[in-house]
Formats: structure tokens, sequence, C-alpha cells
């Protein structure tokens, strides 16, 4: 049989698994229409007859193994590719320094080509078929993502559903009055819809951006602007669109893509009334994307961008009361809010409690769990779970906003308010990893203790991410301990955005700084690529397995097991104090941990600690992992 009918049999037999998903979740969205199914039909066998040889290869070694992408010893790195390496063929030329690392998972940043000027970050796309042409073109993107997968490493992009540039070509025609593309958008004659939607919905930019709608003097009227005044939302009640943007995504893994960042998921659906975010329609679209996607190209992974409160984090992955397959990958907000509580509380009772208290992930899905990305970080900490440990929920996201915004006495932190919301309240935050743990202030004054402490957090931050489950994502510079850009209001395309505190260029010099002694860098580049050997060699590590935390008679220390199906438990104890804690050693039954594992630490070649009654002795800011 050749390969093109064995290839046409292997998609029906996956039209076979994924129709009855696929119709479901269109006629949920845009009623029956047979029409539209057997349309995307025809889309996906379409694009999957235009993948490469090497991309079908991919796929069916994907099939083979669907969860590839939770293997124990995947670990990511995210970064802009021009402030990482000037580009794509530069970001090709330095792969060498991310493998030192071992990282097999690269996302950059918006690529695609952005408008001119002001363009949030890149996520104001002009054209979804162009690379930014300061960054390189389609060929340089399938050139890396070739060397890439020659390197057993794959390849993350940001592809924005919600919205698209007022230039994008689309919008040019809908300003031109062509009744197609009118209907890609959300136009609005007067203030009365737009009134009525900005009483229940929130401003995501409130200083920069107030207002979800944007008046238009061509044609007098107002357009749905949920982000910038330059970015109109899509209107997803069109099939147009849906497909569409269908093409868009089949065209990026038809570049040799692997994992596709959906940007601003939770609110492509827009419902009067509401907060328009979470709707059940913008889950039933994933969902059809979903399996869209499994039939065209069934090694591509979807990663949901859904920054949302903790217990919508969950519907993200399929977990709705009858699961149904939607993105295979979400981010861990929550485990990231947790961490940096912990460490301004030296208290873990908030993060057992809302660790504890929220769902398993569907079967073949996982977290990407972080310290820090290129955003700002929203305090999301769910009333329900700090009022269960005798918290005010608001005044205690009102403490880390200060804290972490260094407006908090005696605190170590030095970012930046982000995003002030006179109406609810709440504050976000931006600044670097190195600055929110205490680097700044201990550079400054010399103070060699300080710095140690410092670095001492972010090592114990990141053990934890690369634990507690999920595939851990490194963020450019936080191996160097960079501190930020301390120039970002220098661009005038920037000057109004601190975000761009956090997102430097790489610096190089500092980098060729990790193989010397007694450096900064050369402490947490090492740490780092310690924490991925031991996290290839824990296969209680995979992402798609469970975690359970335990109770510990010391606040300071969060205390998780990790288990897979397959493998012996781990556990992990985590320090989140400036003075050394002590962990009761019936600990290690609890666990599960036990015989040689019990002598046996896995994070680093080193005797357990662990003092003469038998308690597991961790320092300051410390942590172990033990068994596994």
């Amino acid at each position: 049989m050749s390969g093109s009918a064995t290839d046409a049999d292997a998609f029906e037999a996956r039209l076979d698994l994924v129709r009855a998903d696929l119709t479901e979740a269109l006629t949920a969205v845009y009623g029956e229409d047979p029409g539209l199914v057997e349309a995307v039909v025809g889309d996906a066998r379409s694009a999957m007859a235009s993948r490469s040889q090497a991309l079908r290869r991919l796929d069916r070694r994907r099939e083979i193994d669907p969860t590839w992408f939770l293997a124990q010893d995947v670990v990511g790195y995210v970064c802009y590719a021009d402030r990482f390496a000037g580009g794509l063929r530069g970001v090709r030329e330095r792969l060498g320094y991310l493998e030192e690392l071992g990282v097999r998972y690269l996302h950059l940043m918006p690529l695609l080509r952005p408008r001119e000027g002001e363009n949030d970050g890149g996520y104001a796309v002009v054209d979804y078929d162009a690379v930014d042409p300061r960054l390189g073109d389609m060929a340089d993107l399938e050139a890396l993502a070739a060397d890439l997968h020659e390197r057993g490493m794959a390849l993350c992009v940001d592809l924005v559903l919600n919205h698209t540039a007022r230039e994008h070509a689309w919008a040019r025609a809908a300003l031109a009055g062509d009744p197609t593309y009118r209907a890609y958008y959300r136009f609005f004659p007067d203030r009365t819809v737009p009134d009525a939607v900005e009483a229940t919905v929130p401003d995501v930019f409130p200083d920069m951006a107030p207002g979800s709608f944007t008046h238009l003097p061509e044609t007098d009227e107002w357009v749905w602007t949920t982000f910038h005044e330059f970015q109109w939302d899509l209107n997803w009640e069109n099939p147009a669109v849906f497909r569409a943007m269908l093409g868009v995504l089949l065209g990026l893994a038809g570049h040799g893509v692997d994992v596709v960042r959906l940007d601003a998921v939770p609110f492509l659906w827009k419902r009067l009334g509401t907060d328009c975010q979470n709707q059940p329609e913008a889950h039933r679209i994933l969902q059809a994307l979903r399996a869209a996607v499994r039939l065209a190209a069934p090694g591509l992974v979807l990663k949901a961008e859904a920054i949302v409160g903790p217990d919508e984090l969950v519907p993200y992955l399929g977990g709705h009361e009858v699961e149904r397959p939607e993105c295979h990958l979400a981010y861990d907000n929550q485990l990231m809010v947790m961490l940096w509580s912990c460490l301004a509380t030296r208290d873990t009772a908030l993060a057992r409690q809302a660790l504890r208290r929220r769902r398993d992930v569907p079967a073949g899905t996982g977290w990407v769990t972080y310290v820090r990305c290129h955003d700002d970080i929203g305090w999301a900490v769910a009333d329900a779970d700090a009022s269960a440990v005798g918290l005010d929920p608001a005044a205690h996201r009102a403490f880390l906003a200060a804290y972490y915004g260094g407006r908090h006495p005696g605190g170590f932190a030095r970012g930046v308010d982000f995003g002030s919301n006179p109406t609810s309240g709440d504050v976000r935050t931006s600044g670097s990893a190195a600055a929110l743990a205490g680097l700044v202030d201990a550079c400054e004054t010399g103070d060699t203790a300080a710095e140690a402490a410092a670095l001492d957090r972010i090592e114990l931050l990141y053990a934890v991410a690369y634990a507690h489950g999920g595939i851990p994502l490194l963020y450019m510079g936080d191996e160097l301990a960079s501190v930020g850009d301390p120039h970002w209001a220098e661009d005038p395309d920037h000057a109004d955005d601190n975000r761009w505190l956090h997102r430097p260029s790489m610096d190089w010099e500092a980098a060729a700084r990790r193989h010397e002694p007694g450096t900064a860098e050369t402490r947490l580049f090492a740490s780092l690529q310690r924490l991925a050997r031991a996290r290839a060699a824990t296969e209680a590590c995979r992402s798609d397995g469970r975690t359970r935390v335990l109770e510990v008679a010391d606040r300071h220390v969060l205390a998780f097991v990790r288990r897979h199906p397959r493998s012996r438990p781990l556990l992990v104890l985590a320090n989140f104090s400036d003075a050394p804690s002590s962990v009761e050693g019936s600990v290690l039954a609890e666990a599960g941990v036990g015989g040689d594992d019990a002598l046996r630490r896995r994070d680093r070649e080193e005797p357990l600690p662990r003092d003469a009654t038998g308690a597991l002795v961790l320092p300051a800011w410390g942590y172990v992992w033990v068994g596994g």
C-alpha cells in the first residue's frame, strides 16, 4: 500500500474516532449544520495531505505515543526570538546552549507579523501567514523546527485567537464595508450595547486601555476591543471565523510547529450580562479545534493560555462534568501564585489548601508549570481557599501586590505595580524572578548573604516547579539571575507598559560567566541543570502522574508526593522560611518512601539531611527530593 493510501486510511480511522466530538461541539456553537461539519473535515483532509513526509513520520510516532509531551525529560524554555538571539537564525545557532539546560521544548514568544508601532508585545497580528520580518521568514521558521526535531526538541509558538490587529486584511476589508468581513468582527452603531456590556465586563488593562470598545470615526461606529483599541475582537459566532482560524492553526502545524499556545481563549465568546469569560461556547470551540487538529496533524499539541480563577482552570483541559477532549496543556497559574505567596508569608497553609482542593486533570493532559513568564502576575487567590485558612481574601491579594510591588516595609521584592483596577481594588505586578526574589537590593548593597538568600529562593521556586507535576517552563534569563531591563521605558513603543521591565535582551556576557566559579550565573545555571537531570531520571515526574499534598507540622514547609503507575513515589519537601526547618521522619513512610529510598536524595548527590531523631532538616529556603 502506498504512503498516500496509508495516510488516507489513517485519516479515515481518526475521523471515525473524532466525528462525534467534532459534530457535537460544532452543533453546540453553530446549530445543526452537516455542511459545516463536512467543510471542516475537508479542511483537515487538505491540511493533512499537504504535510511533508518528515512531519507525517513525526505524526505516526506521536500517535503511537500520544503522551510524548508529558515525558519526565521534557523541560521548556521561553524567550523572544529577537531578544534571545536576534532572530530565528540566531536561535538556531544557540540551540546548544538550551541543550546544556536540558531543554526539550522551546516556546518562542509572538513571532507572526504584528502591526507597526505599539502591538502589545506582538499580540496584535497583522498577517497570520508571515513571520515578523525583523525575525526572519517562514522558511527560517521551518528550518528552526527541523533543527529542533533533529535534536529531539519541540517548538511552541503563539496563535492569537481572540482578536486581530486593526490593520489585518480582514479588518481593513470590514472597515471598507465588505459585508463578508464585517461579519468577522463586532460593530455597534451607538453606545447602547457597549454600555450594557461594560456594566459587567472588567477592564483587562484599566490603566492603559480602559473600556472594551473603541470608536471608529471612519464609520461612526463602535468595535469590540477587549484588550487595546488596535486589537479588534473576532466574532466567533460566525462559523467562517472558526474555519479561517482553524486554517491558520493547521498552517502553523504544516510549518513544523509542535505546540500552539492559544492566546486569550477565555474571551472567545461574548454574552450580555456576564464577564464574557469562560463561557460554555468558548470551551466548545476549543473542543472542535482539538478534534479537527487530531484529524489533520495528530502530533500537534494545543496549549490553553487561560489565566483565570483556580476553579476555572481544569475545564480548559477537558475536565467538565462529562470529560471532552479540549486542550492538551494549560498554564498552572495557581501553582505560580501559591509559590510567591509562600515566599512572602513564609507560610504554606494557603498553598496546601488550594493545591489539595483542586481537581485532577483528565488523562492524557497536563499542566505547564512556571515561576515567571512574559506577563504581569495577577494575584488569583480564590476567596474559598483564603477563607478556609483564616485569611481575608481581598486583604491577602492586596498584601501580595504590595509585597511584590516593593511597597511592603522590610520586604525583599522589588517589582512594580501593573494594571491597578480602581473598581475591584486588584493590583497586578511586573518584575523578573530575580527582582521579586530579592536580588536587586542584594546587588546594590553588595550584601553577599542577601544575594545567597535570593538565589536560594529562585532555586527553591524552580525545584517545586520542576517536580510538582507538569512541563516546567524556564523563562529566559532566570537561569542567569537576570534582574530585568532598567532601560525598558526608553523605547517609545514600550514606555507605558512596564512588563518590558522583565523582558530584557539576553545578556550573553552573563551567559559566558555560567562556568566561572563563584558567580551567581554559575550557581543558578548549575542548579537548573541538576534539576533537569534529576527530573529526567525520575519517572514520577512525568506530567501525567499525580500529586498529593501532605500535612506536616511545620507550616513553613510544603510537602507533596508525586506518583506514577510505572514508578516509585517521589517526596518533595520545600522550606519557605529564612530559618532552618525540620520535618518529622514519619513523612517518609506516609509518602511511601522507604528502604534504600530513605537514604537517597534524588535532586543532588548528597546524603539526605537528617538529625539524630530521624527528622529531615531543611536549611533556610532549602528543599529535597527523596525517592523516585
